[in-house]
């Protein structure tokens, strides 16, 4: 089943400093879909959008954010919600943190410095449910900490009395509270070395099989994806270039970023030199016509100077936006 849409998504961010106005195409015509019951990951290098996507298919939009076309819809068990028309109150009682959570890229962006973690828990389900039986409330955090593989002290914790690897388990553990429908998760091994790393994507693999549930995995490891998500998107200057399933996109990449992102992997036994990708991304407030890839690209025709590329279907769900793809299957 099919739990989000988003179709021809324009998010862009509107400023005016000094009597200027700059219009900045952050996010720019993306669709996509996210099925039940997946690990969807979304890849590109800084500044291709990634974060400014996942605040709008999670409700938290604010100026200078704002969406200027398209439709974000989810197809939850309680019914269609379409996110351009929920409201504030709706939003906050009866889809975050119950259908959409959120595991941000540092995990002190959601844990009070100067608070107990039960403190955040009681917070949370306070929020959203009430707290009519304390001992009840106490009892199911613990139970719900232990089976994440956490001790149940961590509970009378302040946040600095824990490593990284751990604060990071609590905020996936505040996320999974409510088992959600989807849970976002923004750069959730930034900062943590490979081995705390390996743990908190074994642990979020483990509660999407068991909760069966779905991940949207925002990163730009590429090795991240390779061994977690079920599907890859890669995002490149507020634009989808490519979509595949994992098993294809890291075998049989199409478009020449992807390719590049991808041939840029480590390989045990590779003792080739790697070479960086010439040039910067584009300024998304005056991006290039065409392609957005093509100053960039060693293969760009004279055609993605002028046209802008559509997405195909080249058949066994991956698609590609690239002119060089032009006898491809539509």
């Amino acid at each position: 089943m099919t739990l989000l849409n988003v179709e021809n998504l324009k998010a862009y961010y509107k400023t005016e400093m000094y009597g200027i106005s700059r219009l900045v195409k952050a996010v720019d015509d993306v669709s996509l879909t996210l099925e039940s019951n997946e690990i969807y990951g979304v890849a590109g290098e800084s500044s291709c959008g990634k974060t400014t996507l996942i605040k709008v298919l999670s409700g938290t939009i604010k100026p200078p954010l704002k969406v200027h076309e398209g439709s974000v819809k989810y197809h939850f068990k309680s019914g269609e919600t379409d996110m351009a028309e929920v409201s504030a109150e709706k939003l906050r009682k009866n889809i975050r943190w119950k259908e959409i959570s959120y595991v941000m890229q540092g995990s002190m962006s959601v844990l009070n410095p100067v608070r107990r973690v039960v403190k955040t828990f009681e917070d949370i389900i306070s929020t959203h449910e009430g707290i009519k039986n304390r001992g009840e409330f106490l009892e199911r955090i613990r139970e719900h900490v232990k089976k994440l593989g956490l001790p149940p002290d961590v509970l009378g914790s302040y946040p600095h009395e824990l490593s990284g690897g751990m604060r990071q388990r609590v905020a996936i553990a505040l996320a999974t509270v409510f088992h959600p429908s989807l849970i976002i998760a923004d750069e959730p091994t930034t900062a943590l070395d490979v081995v705390v790393q390996r743990g908190v994507l074994q642990l979020l693999k483990e509660i999407q099989a068991e909760s069966q549930n779905t991940v949207l995995l925002v990163t730009h490891d590429m090795a991240v994806h390779a061994n977690v998500a079920d599907r890859v998107g890669i995002m490149y200057a507020g634009r989808l270039v490519e979509e595949a399933p994992s098993r294809i996109i890291f075998k049989k990449p199409e478009h020449p970023y992807t390719k590049h992102l991808i041939s840029s992997l480590p390989v045990i036994g590779d003792k080739s030199g790697k070479s960086g990708l010439e040039g910067t991304p584009p300024n998304l407030a005056n991006p290039p016509q065409g392609c957005r890839f093509h100053p960039r690209c060693p293969l760009a025709k004279e055609i993605c100077k002028t046209e802008v590329p559509v997405m195909r279907d080249l058949g066994g769900g991956q698609r590609a936006a690239c002119h060089l793809l032009e006898g491809a299957r539509q």
